[in-house]
């Protein structure tokens, strides 16, 4: 393996690492931060996820088009450099306000997904950009692996702890990606910085335009906010369903991540070769809704974990949409469409964590009329649903997908 596609894979992870780390302490952390019940602490928690999300959203397209005016290495390597010291900052908060400033920056430093996936299609052949893609998947898997195994042994030693290690993680590979990462932009495939099509408004109605495209998109939305019911809830619902500790989240989300990894980096080959790009989509989301469902309505911890696997396998979805998006947009614009997929799912984790944080909340605060603390996951299996006849619409020449 090349070394800079380490670096970018290395990248992914870690930034799945970050979120994954801190998921496990985060109700800890924020009732000891402003007090209250778990339901109360889950609301707080879609705050902050939002926040997050809602500064990925803006910032995606931006980072996106910079990389393809200035190039991907300057974009990636003082996007980590920031995170580092952001991290830094939110081990140190002593207020709910400062780590709600901390996730803020966070976004925008997390927002580089797509100008990481954009050096991916620099590199790769147009056949072989879907595989890389899964490639990207892998790495975002492998971290979510670790993330909650190590933020599960990490609460331990505090609630701080995480974030510390975030820190360290992200420095360690600022360093790696300024010896190993070249920069892959030449300057005839270089495109002038427009603000009209760096907005997220703006790259969408572009792209939007062009065949096929605008549905996918939909598609690739409606998957991420069905998708983030688990960062969104898991630790709440863990709690409160089956009295799971820190640790015991933790494991749980790192069998998601490990089974996320080997679909994304290995099944999702083996998916395109036997269903093509379009039946593979079609096949995650039917893994999906069997999940979610189950989820939503079982009561049993041992079988959740069960679960975990099937749940995972619908991560064959977002490279396969990505690689056929890929091959309808220019070279030029790889970077361009790649921020403008991380806005899709930004703007995802933006309505997501509200809708199912207050879900949860409505079903399972002291006096519910409906206890259901599985409700959050039968609204993904709705949402998976609609995406699915969504793709296997009958599509017009036209818009085919």
């Amino acid at each position: 393996m090349r070394p800079a596609v380490l670096f970018i894979m290395l990248t992914v992870m870690i930034d799945a690492m970050g979120i994954g780390l801190m998921i496990p302490v985060m109700p800890d952390l924020i009732r000891e931060l402003r007090g209250g019940t778990l339901a109360q602490a889950a609301l707080w928690g879609g705050v902050l996820a939002t926040s997050f999300a809602v500064m990925q959203f803006l910032c995606g397209p931006v980072l996106g088009s910079l990389s393809d005016r200035f190039g991907r290495r300057p974009v990636l390597l003082v996007s980590l450099l920031v995170m580092a010291a952001d991290y830094v900052v939110m081990a140190l908060a002593g207020s709910i306000w400062l780590l709600l400033a901390g996730r803020i920056v966070g976004g925008i430093t997390a927002a580089t997904q797509g100008t990481a996936t954009a050096y991916m299609a620099d590199i790769s052949a147009p056949g072989e950009r879907t595989r890389n893609f899964g490639l990207i998947g892998a790495s975002f898997g492998a971290g979510f692996v670790l993330g909650p195994l190590i933020g599960g042994v990490l609460a331990e030693y505090g609630t701080r702890a995480p974030f510390w290690a975030a820190a360290g993680l992200a420095s360690g590979n600022v360093i790696l990606g300024w010896a190993v990462l070249r920069e892959t932009v030449r300057p005839e495939n270089r495109r002038a910085f427009d603000w009209r099509r760096a907005n997220p408004l703006g790259v969408v109605r572009h792209l939007g335009r062009l065949p096929g495209v605008r549905r996918l998109l939909v598609v690739y939305f409606l998957y991420h906010v069905a998708f983030a019911v688990y960062p969104s809830v898991w630790p709440y619902f863990g709690q409160e369903r089956f009295g799971w500790t820190p640790a015991v989240i933790g494991l749980s989300l790192g069998l998601f991540g490990a089974v996320m990894a080997l679909v994304q980096g290995g099944a999702i080959r083996l998916a395109l070769h036997w269903c093509g790009e379009r039946g593979t989509v079609v096949l995650g989301h039917v893994f999906a809704i069997a999940a979610y469902g189950a989820l939503g309505c079982l009561s049993s911890g041992p079988l959740a974990l069960v679960l975990t696997p099937l749940a995972a396998l619908a991560g064959v979805i977002p490279p396969a949409l990505q690689g056929i998006m890929s091959q309808r947009v220019a070279a030029n614009a790889q970077g361009e469409l790649q921020g403008a997929l991380t806005s899709a799912a930004s703007l995802a984790m933006i309505l997501s964590p509200l809708a199912m944080t207050w879900t949860f909340a409505t079903f399972t605060h002291k006096g519910t009329a409906f206890y259901q603390p599985g409700a959050p996951f039968l609204l993904a299996m709705c949402l998976s649903v609609g995406a699915l006849l969504l793709f296997a619409r009958p599509a017009v020449r036209t818009d085919a997908a």
